[in-house]
Parts: C-alpha cells; sequence; structure tokens
C-alpha cells in the first residue's frame, strides 16, 4: 500500500499535518486523568480548597475545548487533499485504460473497470483520510496509555499488558479471515455491476426475447452471494468487535480489584488510582476501534490490489523510443502495404506456450496485400475468415504477430499511435456513437478545422445523414449512450459522416452501409465515389452494392489473400469468391424481401 504515495506525495503534507493534530487531540485526552490526579490528591483530599478544584475543573475545560480544536483541525485538513488524492488516481485509472490496448479490454468486463474506477478508489480515500491517520493515532494512543498506566501503577499496568495479549492473537486471526472475504466481496461487486451494465446495454433483446425474467434470477443470485459475503464480512467484524469491547472491560474490573487491594494497603494513592482508570477509559476507546479500523484497512488493502491489478498492466502496443514521421500527405493518395501479415489473438495463447508461426489458431496466416494510392479496395471473404481483424491492424488497434504493415513506405509500428491515427480512420460495422451532441460525434478526430460547421455538413451530406437538421435540437441533439436512441442505420450514416469528416490519408470502411436500406446505400455510394478522391479506402464487403464501390477486390481465404482483382476478372477465375458471392447475394435478397415487406406494412 506504500504505492499510493506516489498519487498521494502532493496531499502528504497536510495528511501529515492532519495526523499531528489528531494525535495532538489523543494525547490531550490523556493529559485529564493526570489533572484529575492532581486534584484529588490535592484539593479533595488534603485541604479541601474550592480554589484548588474550580482551577483544576478549568484546565480540564480548556483541555476538552483544545481537544476538540484540534479534531476539527484534523477534518479541515484532511478531507480536501482526501478527494485530490482519489481524483488523481481515478484520472490515472482512465488515462491508463485509454492507453491499454483493445485486446484488454476484450478480456475485461465493463463493470469489473467500473467497479474499480469508483468503489474501490472511494474505498481507498475514506482509508487515506480517517481510517490510516486513526490507526496511527489509536496506536500512538495506547502505547502512550500504556506506558502512563504503568507510571501510575507498574503493578495495573502489568495486569493491562497480559490482558492485550489475547487482543493481540485476536487482530491476527481477524486479518487472516478478513482480508480474504473483503477481495472476494470487490470481485463479486464488479460482477454485479457487469450483470447490470450488460442488461441495460441490451435491455432490447431481453425485452425483445421475454427473458426479463432470467436477467432477474442472474441478478438476484449475484446479488445474494454478494449479500451473503457482506453478511460474512459482518459477523467476522461482530466477532473481532465483540472481543476488543469486552476484553478490556473485563481487564477493568480485574484492575478495579488489584488496585482497591493496592490502595487500601496504602500501596497507591486514591489520586494514582482515579488516573489509572481515567487513562484507561481514554485507552479503552481507541482498542475498541481498532476492529473497524482494520476493516477498513483490509478493504482498503483489497481495492489497492484491485487497482494496482489493472494499472501494472503493461500496454502492448507502444509508441516507438524513436518515433519515425511519415511524408508529407500528397494528394495522389497514400501506398499501405502489407507484407507477410500474421495475426493471433493473445487469448487464445493464455495459460500456456505460444505456439510456432503458422500454427492453425493464426487468424491470418501470411496476408501480403497492396493498396495504390487513392485506390479503394474491397476486402471480401467468409465470416470469421479475419476481414475486420485485418482493418484493425492497420491503425494498430492490435499489432501484427509477425510481418510489417506500411503506410507510404513507413511501418506503422515505427509511427506514434496519434500521428498514425490521425493519418486513418475507421468506419465499424458495429457503430459507437457517444452521449454527446451529434456535431460533438461528428467531428470527433478533427484537429483544428477552420470551418468545423462546414467540415460537419460535407460529411453529413456524403453519408446522407440529413436525418439529423430533423432531430428536435438538430446538431445539438445529445443522442443519447451508444446512440440507442437513433435507429441501426441512422447510427451507422453518424459513424460514417465521423469517419469522412477527419479527411484521412487511409479510411477503413468495415461493412458500414449493412443497416441501411438499398435506396439510402446507393445514394451513400454514389456520394462516396466522389468524396473517396485521393483517400486509399479498403473496405470490408458483405454484400454486392459494397463491392461495387471498389476499383479492386481482394478475397480473403483461410487467413490469406488468395485472390485479388477486379470484379468481373475474379468472377471469371477465382472458385471461392464465386462461392462467397453468392452466399452475399443469398443475404442480399433476404434483406430486398425484408425491405419490400417493410414497405408494404406501411
Amino acid at each position: 500500500m506504500l504505492r499510493l504515495v506516489a498519487w498521494a506525495r502532493p496531499a502528504v503534507p497536510r495528511v501529515v499535518v492532519g495526523g499531528l493534530t489528531a494525535l495532538a487531540a489523543s494525547l490531550l485526552a490523556l493529559a485529564v486523568p493526570q489533572v484529575l490526579r492532581a486534584i484529588v490528591n490535592g484539593p479533595l483530599l488534603s485541604d479541601g480548597s474550592r480554589q484548588g478544584v474550580v482551577l483544576g475543573a478549568l484546565v480540564v475545560l480548556a483541555l476538552g475545548v483544545l481537544e476538540a480544536f484540534f479534531v476539527w483541525c484534523r477534518r479541515a485538513l484532511i478531507a480536501t487533499p482526501g478527494t485530490t488524492v482519489e481524483r488523481e488516481m481515478r484520472t490515472s485509472l482512465f488515462r491508463h485504460l485509454l492507453d491499454l490496448p483493445v485486446e484488454f479490454h476484450d478480456r475485461w468486463s465493463g463493470g469489473q473497470l467500473l467497479s474499480r474506477a469508483m468503489g474501490d478508489l472511494g474505498t481507498i480515500r475514506r482509508w487515506t483520510v480517517f481510517g490510516l491517520v486513526m490507526l496511527v493515532v489509536s496506536a500512538v494512543t495506547v502505547v502512550v496509555g500504556t506506558v502512563l498506566m504503568f507510571l501510575t501503577s507498574w503493578q495495573l499496568g502489568l495486569v493491562y499488558l497480559v490482558g492485550a495479549v489475547p487482543m493481540v492473537w485476536l487482530g491476527f486471526r481477524f486479518r487472516e479471515d478478513y482480508k480474504v472475504v473483503a477481495r472476494r466481496a470487490r470481485e463479486q461487486a464488479g460482477d454485479l455491476a457487469t450483470a447490470v451494465e450488460e442488461s441495460v446495454h441490451g435491455i432490447r433483446v431481453l425485452k425483445a426475447f421475454g427473458r426479463g425474467e432470467d436477467a432477474l434470477d442472474d441478478f438476484s443470485r449475484q446479488a445474494s452471494e454478494l449479500r451473503e459475503t457482506e453478511v460474512h464480512k459482518a459477523r467476522t467484524l461482530s466477532r473481532v468487535s465483540f472481543a476488543l469491547g469486552a476484553i478490556p472491560e473485563a481487564i477493568l474490573a480485574v484492575s478495579l480489584a488489584v488496585g482497591v487491594t493496592l490502595a487500601a494497603r496504602g500501596e497507591l494513592s486514591v489520586g494514582a488510582l482515579v488516573a489509572f482508570f481515567a487513562t484507561a477509559a481514554s485507552v479503552n476507546n481507541p482498542v475498541e476501534r481498532l476492529g473497524q479500523l482494520l476493516a477498513m484497512t483490509f478493504d482498503a488493502k483489497a481495492a489497492t490490489d484491485r487497482f494496482l491489478q489493472v494499472v501494472d498492466m503493461a500496454p502492448t502496443v507502444r509508441d516507438p523510443a524513436v518515433p519515425a514521421a511519415l511524408p508529407a500527405a500528397d494528394p495522389a493518395g497514400s501506398r499501405v502495404e502489407l507484407s507477410g501479415v500474421r495475426f493471433r489473438h493473445p487469448a487464445l495463447v493464455a495459460g500456456r506456450p505460444v505456439p510456432e508461426q503458422g500454427r492453425a489458431d493464426d487468424v491470418l496466416a501470411g496476408v501480403d496485400l497492396v493498396l495504390e494510392p487513392a485506390e479503394t479496395m474491397a476486402l471480401v471473404g467468409l465470416t470469421g475468415s479475419g476481414k475486420t481483424t485485418l482493418l484493425q491492424l492497420v491503425p494498430r488497434l492490435y499489432d501484427v504477430s509477425a510481418g510489417t504493415v506500411r503506410i507510404d513506405g513507413v511501418d506503422v509500428r515505427d509511427l506514434r499511435r496519434t500521428d498514425l491515427r490521425r493519418a486513418v480512420a475507421v468506419a465499424f460495422e458495429d457503430p459507437i456513437l457517444f452521449s454527446a451532441s451529434v456535431r460533438e460525434n461528428v467531428l470527433m478526430g478533427v484537429d483544428d478545422a477552420p470551418d468545423p460547421e462546414a467540415v460537419v455538413a460535407q460529411a453529413l451530406e456524403v453519408a446522407s445523414a440529413g436525418f439529423v437538421h430533423a432531430l428536435p435540437d438538430g446538431l445539438d441533439t445529445v443522442i443519447g449512450e451508444e446512440g440507442l436512441s437513433l435507429s441501426g442505420g441512422q447510427r451507422q450514416r453518424v459513424a460514417l459522416a465521423r469517419a469522412i469528416a477527419v479527411r484521412p490519408r487511409v479510411l477503413l470502411l468495415d461493412d458500414p452501409l449493412s443497416a441501411l436500406d438499398v435506396a439510402t446505400e446507393a445514394a451513400v455510394t454514389n456520394r462516396l465515389r466522389e468524396v473517396l478522391t485521393g483517400t486509399t479506402t479498403l473496405v470490408v464487403a458483405h454484400r454486392p452494392s459494397t463491392v461495387a464501390l471498389a476499383d479492386r477486390v481482394a478475397v480473403l481465404e483461410d487467413g490469406r489473400i488468395t485472390g485479388v482483382g477486379t470484379h468481373q476478372d475474379l468472377l471469371e477465375r477465382h472458385p471461392h469468391y464465386r462461392f462467397v458471392l453468392t452466399a452475399m447475394d443469398a443475404a442480399d435478397d433476404a434483406e430486398d424481401a425484408r425491405d419490400a415487406i417493410e414497405e408494404v406494412a406501411r
């Protein structure tokens, strides 16, 4: 947990000063019994001076007021830096999540990451501003109080110290039991958050298939498991809290019997006996609080482990130590070259040795493909052949396992990711829009455009997304989380407009027109032909109409490019291409029939 200092360093001075004020308040509380000792042995038992009693009472009052002031100082000093530390840790985590590659996000659920970014960091903040400080203050208070009790009466101090032995043993036992269940509770909370996230995002599917009750049953099961774990935590804490509360009280009972005996023999003054029990009462409070402070510490330890588990993930897609630069943009277009490209998903090799090159689990097993400047190439293949994966290698959403991807002769791994992704734009088949205005979504990849409104207008026109002007607030309409307030075709057109607005050197289209009707697709295709002049484009095609957009077609088969040529050329000489195209035609006919039925219904 010392690693938290890396984020807490700016707040350390105020936390330390706040801890010192809390310690001062605790020590002032220990000073009160000594004043009581002087009052009892002095004015009360000797001369009965009222003035001495009043003076002693004023001293106790002053100590109490000063103690309350120091407690206020602790809260005022620590509260603000604690929230600052939480903000810095949360920002650091999010920055790291953005830097981690797509393969990491493929494996981790959003709920687990959300629980780490919110719940875990909140736990760490509470421990930093309260648990850590009070744990140190309580420990020092117990040590100083025990020393004072020994100085008051070594016999009574020894009784108290012997009684502390079982409390220490209970503390170690509690640590072993609680830390396991604390981590389990946090993991289950993350799983529960994932269940909520998936159900909310998939609410249309759940409703359409009538599986709401199943989702509720699964959620209820996970919630019950979390509840059982939390109850286990509470029971574990209650047992140690009971022991840490009962043992000191039992010790005081034994100490009272011994103390009265010593006082009767004249070996201990009445004032000293009063001071001992007042000191013991002050020490008992932090002892009884120890269980809760330990529980808070172990919760914070589990939260820190989960936070560092993500932060310690090293990005596998990194910027080079000495980055190269792309040549100046050529109006004639950029050349893209894939040479001997192999790729396997890292998840396929988790927990076992990395397979040799060329094994069957390679998604791409030696792709060689060249896109000439300003060329539009269609990439076709059966479902699962790796078309989308190949596209994602160009902007380094994944890194190749072997081989090279070059743009204008420069290996993409030699470029800064920011420079590469300014030159390459992607429109995915499953478009993701953000909870922002239409304008902000379209301009997401545009930097310092001289006339942003003109850029937005042209991109929307090319993508046939004029429907946005009919939305309640036009371009300022907030379209909602993931754009689910729009239809599938509308989302695709806004996402396509976002890619077009960047005006990239290389445009990657992952079947971006799949959700459009035939008429809209034709309109978008015609406009793309005009706007793609000077842009090298690779488009994944699942429909013959998309293939028609291309100058040439590449066929992906068994992880390799087995044919490149014009549509007519491949029809004549490539059997697999004819087979894939036949499958496309069948799917296209089914869509046409569906569109016709919908039109008749309207």
